[in-house]
């Protein structure tokens, strides 16, 4: 009985800590992206643009995050890979991609 409370509390522990460790869109956005997402520097689509986002969302979100992942140069700008910043966990990348895509259909 005593290993299983052990084991339960434990469990918790890492459910709790996984929540304080989860990607968080706006933050990266917030942080990183704004630089050329909020001016459109580099041709960079404008956060909340609707008409610059949409031939970009119809593409999908799996593109998008390849192309914010793994940079990507288009008939209007260039996307860096993980916009410059190599420290960048993919997870991080990947929830302002979402971030980004959800504030802009």
């Amino acid at each position: 009985m005593k290993k299983m409370l052990v084991v339960a509390a434990m469990g918790a522990v890492m459910m709790v800590s996984g929540q304080a460790f989860a990607a968080d869109g706006k933050k990266t956005y917030d942080t990183v992206c704004f630089a050329c997402h909020g001016t459109g520097a580099a041709g960079a689509p404008k956060f909340g643009d609707k008409a610059a986002w949409a031939p970009r969302i119809a593409q999908g979100l799996p593109t998008l995050k390849t192309h914010a992942l793994k940079g990507f140069t288009g008939k209007s700008g260039a996307m860096p890979a993980k916009g410059g910043r190599a420290d960048l966990a993919d997870a991080d990348v990947s929830a302002a991609v979402e971030y980004m895509v959800s504030q802009s259909k």
